[in-house]
C-alpha cells in the first residue's frame, strides 16, 4: 500500500491523524518509531528532519505530509471515504478548520507544557509555569464547550474538529477535570464510544503506563 503513517500509539498529535484514517478505513502501513533509539530516530529524521508525529508519506503520490491536521487535511482530499472529515464547502470548511486551531493552540498545547513541566527534573520544577498551563486549559475549555453544536463539534457530521477534540480533551482531563464542564465530559464519553476512537485507545492501552500523569 502506498501509505505510510510515522507515528508512536502513545502521541496525542498522532491520535488525530489515527482517528482519520480508522475513520476512513484507509489502508495503510503503521510505522511505529521509537525516538529513543538512535537508528530508528535517524531513520525518521531521513524522513523529517524535525522528527515530530505524526508524519504521512504517500510513496504513489511521492508525497510527505508533516503536521497533524495538515494529514488529516490531505487524507479528506485524497481519500473519497475520508471526505466528510473536511467538506468541499468553503465556510463550513473554515469553520471546521477553526476549531480545529482552537482546541489545539487553547487545550492541546497548553496540555503539553503540563506534561513537560512533570517530565522535568526535579530541581527543573516550574510550579508557577504549570499553574499558567492549566489556567490556559480551563479558558480553552470554556471556549470550546458552547461550540459544541450536536452530538459531534460541528454537529451530525464526524469531522477533523472531533479528530483534533478526543486526544485534547482525553489528556488534558487528567491534569484539569472536565467535571465542571458537563458538555465537554458528555461530548468526550460520545468521543470514545466512537469505533474509531475506541480503536485507537485500545492500540494505546499497552503504552499508557508512561504517560507521566497516568498516576495523576
Amino acid at each position: 500500500m502506498s501509505l505510510t503513517l510515522y507515528y508512536h500509539p502513545l502521541s496525542s498529535f498522532c491520535w488525530k491523524a489515527l482517528i482519520a484514517l480508522y475513520e476512513g478505513d484507509v489502508a495503510f502501513t503503521p510505522r511505529s518509531v521509537n525516538l529513543g533509539d538512535p537508528a530508528d530516530r535517524a531513520a525518521f529524521q531521513a524522513v523529517w528532519p524535525l522528527a515530530k508525529f505524526p508524519v504521512l508519506v504517500d510513496d504513489a503520490a511521492g508525497q510527505m505530509i508533516p503536521e497533524s491536521s495538515l494529514v488529516v487535511e490531505y487524507l479528506a482530499r485524497t481519500q473519497a471515504a475520508a471526505a466528510s472529515l473536511l467538506p468541499a464547502d468553503p465556510e463550513r470548511s473554515m469553520a471546521i478548520r477553526l476549531a480545529d486551531r482552537l482546541i489545539d493552540s487553547y487545550i492541546h498545547l497548553p496540555f503539553q507544557g503540563i506534561v513537560n513541566e512533570r517530565m522535568r527534573p526535579d530541581d527543573k520544577h516550574d510550579p508557577y509555569g504549570a499553574g499558567q498551563a492549566r489556567a490556559a486549559v480551563r479558558q480553552g475549555y470554556d471556549l470550546i464547550a458552547p461550540r459544541v453544536a450536536g452530538p459531534w463539534m460541528m454537529g451530525e457530521a464526524f469531522t477533523l474538529a472531533d479528530c483534533a477534540a478526543l486526544p485534547a480533551l482525553y489528556y488534558a482531563d487528567y491534569a484539569v477535570s472536565l467535571d465542571a464542564w458537563p458538555p465537554l465530559r458528555a461530548y468526550l464519553e460520545r468521543l470514545k464510544a466512537r469505533p474509531s476512537v475506541a480503536r485507537v485507545l485500545t492500540e494505546a492501552e499497552p503504552w499508557f503506563q508512561y504517560f507521566p500523569l497516568k498516576d495523576g
